[in-house]
């Protein structure tokens, strides 16, 4: 239904992820979800939306199932050009050809015999913005709109992102009871889309149906744990480890929510059950080191961050934090290959971005530490430390005026933020 945040589907708790047999309902398998309808994206175009898009039109819903992908398309024998034109035009004849030259005699349709390019425009597609992708809405009229305008790339924050209900799409419905009230409110809080009526709904209906599964009670400590809540997490991740004492997930889960609580010895004594488990979770290792950094134990916290990256190379958070370590340390030579790692296998990383920056800046290079500032705003645009650490460098190089202007705005996005309030009297100062 969307590529972007929502969820878009739920692989059932019960089902591992290559079990689906084909020939058995797809429900079984996995439920698939959508917004509510009437919250201003109706008409969404995406790149693997051709299914979605079908499923709407009037040919396809009148067909009672007859009209499928194999209808038109052939996948060994592809048309182009003229001849697509042409085998298509016949698909849509098979339907529509007493109707089509009525209304050509009647003089309400022209003989043209390009049907897709009006009923099936090509559309501009909102999520790859540079690709242009036949729509299989079959629509009556061809919107009015420039459907190949160009169209600027979507980074979809908290902020941007849809929030609102989710609500079933494939099953259409399914009968009242503990599937039904189960899924549909994880549906409302995995991704943050309906947070807070998305916790009063799981918490009823984990009350009201004790499942056996330790995924929903999983599925409720992470919600609470994601409104700020980590008291009310913390006895929901350890019911989900009482469900199911070797499961990697929910242990690592206990770990980060005990560090995030400040409860650090009893974080690390949960990740290390959880390395019990399976010794080469890069992401185990991780967690354990940043317990270990938080302790003090920077030799310790190495060591796990380089287990980390030597588990899984691509795993950037570890780059990120190994970076940390070797700045902390008194090291950029070695921190900043750590960053440009990070970067490299995550563009996108805001904080890797932020850290880049402040080496690049105490080494003299700050015109590219300026680039990586500006991509850590870009991709976080919320980020005040980042804001802060770019106005200090622009302290540094006496561009006091510009270096006020990033600190006002660190201390906007976070008003409580000491140093930043200090370094604005002291700029206001001189």
């Amino acid at each position: 239904t969307t590529s972007f945040r929502l969820p878009n589907s739920i692989v059932r708790f019960d089902r591992g992820p290559f079990s689906y047999q084909p020939g058995e309902p797809l429900a079984d398998f996995m439920l698939h979800f959508d917004q509510a309808p009437g919250r201003g994206d109706d008409d969404k175009f995406e790149i693997a939306g051709a299914a979605y898009r079908l499923r709407r039109s009037a040919c396809f819903l009148k067909s009672e199932g007859a009209l499928g992908c194999t209808t038109c398309h052939n996948p060994h024998d592809i048309p182009r050009g003229d001849e697509a034109a042409a085998h298509y035009r016949a698909v849509c004849r098979r339907c529509h050809d007493d109707a089509f030259n009525q209304l050509v005699a009647s003089g309400k349709h022209s003989r043209s015999g390009d049907c897709i390019g009006c009923h099936m425009p090509k559309r501009r597609t909102d999520d790859v913005v540079h690709a242009v992708m036949t729509d299989h809405y079959i629509q009556r009229h061809k919107p009015a709109r420039d459907l190949l305008a160009p169209k600027a790339e979507r980074h979809e924050t908290d902020e941007s992102a849809y929030h609102g209900p989710v609500v079933l799409y494939h099953p259409p419905s399914m009968p009242q009871g503990p599937d039904r009230d189960l899924y549909l409110a994880v549906a409302q809080v995995s991704q943050k889309t309906n947070l807070n009526q998305g916790i009063q709904d799981l918490s009823a209906a984990i009350e009201k149906y004790r499942p056996d599964r330790m995924e929903f009670y999983l599925q409720l400590a992470n919600a609470w744990k994601d409104s700020g809540r980590i008291d009310k997490a913390l006895p929901l991740y350890a019911e989900a480890v009482g469900r199911e004492p070797e499961s990697l997930i929910a242990l690592q889960r206990v770990g980060i929510a005990l560090r995030s609580a400040g409860q650090q010895a009893p974080a690390a004594e949960v990740l290390q059950r959880a390395l019990a488990v399976d010794a080469r979770d890069a992401a185990s290792w991780h967690q354990l080191g940043l317990v270990y950094l938080d302790q003090g134990s920077r030799s310790e916290a190495l060591s796990a961050f380089q287990k980390a990256v030597e588990l899984d190379p691509d795993l950037s958070e570890a780059h990120n934090s190994l970076g940390g370590v070797w700045l902390e340390s008194g090291n950029p030579m070695r921190a900043e290959p750590a960053f440009r790692q990070a970067i490299g296998i995550r563009p996108d990383y805001a904080e890797a971005h932020s850290n880049l920056a402040n080496v690049l800046a105490s080494t003299g290079r700050f015109e590219e530490a300026r680039y990586h500032f500006e991509a850590a705003f870009r991709f976080k645009p919320d980020f005040a430390a980042a804001r802060f650490n770019y106005g200090v460098a622009l302290a540094k190089m006496n561009r006091f005026d510009e270096a006020q202007r990033q600190i006002e705005m660190a201390l906007k996005l976070s008003p409580d933020f000491r140093e930043a309030r200090e370094a604005l009297r002291v700029l206001k100062s001189r």
